[in-house]
């Protein structure tokens, strides 16, 4: 299907549906919400965004990352925040509605879906938020040392994340823009044989002191492709906080650390630049 600059409206619904860089972007409207919208790329669902209520947050990796923002400072305490990959700026809007006075920095590739965003769901006009248009790992590298006190990384090309973003030297860079104790949290997605979420726990273990990790039980068990959150830091991370928090949820996951964590790589070496490759694409099944 060709790309197409200019947006246009479904006759059947109230959809928005318009070429970007990264594919054909849809904003469908949430029939049970008046304002919110959940955006797909290529069929694919990125991001919900609710603007009457941005606390909202409908996606499970969504929440799960949530729970991180909301565990990596007193409640209400403005942070420094830098997220890779923009969507729908769903996370951006959650810490500026629960974080008044933040200052946050989206790093987002597809200009085309930035503009996109900003017409059809615009941000508050009080939020400091800035979003720059380039690669993730090119982006963090303009983050000025020890700048961050959470980087989010939720990147995704094709459904995969790009391979530059798993190994060990982008890592380096995500440490050099955090603060001493700064907390990173990526969204990862693997299936059986999990082979490339193990690899990311090593990768994150040769970096960071402390790791915890998200995710339904299915998932872990390698019964079922999905997402992971992995959060990484060099402090004592609220294990028991982010646990309660995450069994609580209306799709309740599991936390994995410590030794259970360390178990569940297998053996698995860190990922450098030079061995890197893509997450896995997801089958057919997962968006049906």
């Amino acid at each position: 299907m060709g790309k197409s600059r200019g947006a246009r409206r479904r006759q059947d619904a109230e959809a928005v549906v318009e070429g970007v860089d990264g594919g054909l972007a849809e904003l469908i409207p949430d029939r049970d919400r008046p304002r919110a919208w959940t955006l797909l790329i290529d069929g694919a669902p990125q991001s919900h965004v609710d603007l009457d209520d941005p606390t909202r947050l409908s996606f499970e990796y969504q929440r799960r990352l949530g729970h991180v923002i909301d565990l990596a400072a007193p409640p209400a305490a403005p942070l420094h925040v830098v997220h890779l990959g923009g969507g729908a700026l769903t996370l951006a809007r959650y810490v500026a509605a629960t974080r008044p006075r933040s200052t946050q920095q989206v790093v987002e590739r597809d200009a085309a879906l930035v503009q996109l965003v900003r017409r059809e769901l615009p941000l508050d006009p009080g939020a400091r938020i800035r979003v720059r248009s380039t690669d993730a790992r090119a982006g963090l590298a303009k983050v000025p040392d020890g700048w961050a006190d959470l980087v989010v990384s939720d990147v995704f090309s094709g459904a995969r994340t790009p391979a530059h973003l798993t190994s060990t030297e982008f890592l380096d860079e995500v440490r050099r823009a955090l603060r001493p104790g700064g907390v990173y949290t990526a969204n990862l997605a693997d299936g059986p044989p999990l082979a490339h979420l193990r690899g990311q726990i090593a990768t994150a273990a040769a970096r960071f002191g402390e790791l915890a990790l998200v995710a339904d039980a299915a998932v872990l068990r390698g019964k079922r492709f999905g997402n992971a959150v992995l959060v990484a830091c060099d402090l004592p991370l609220p294990v028991a906080d982010l646990t309660r928090r995450a069994a609580s949820d209306p799709h309740p996951a599991r936390v994995e650390h410590g030794r259970a964590l360390r178990d569940f790589t297998g053996g698995a070496g860190a990922v450098t630049d030079e061995a890197a490759v893509a997450s896995p694409a997801p089958p057919p099944s997962v968006f049906r």
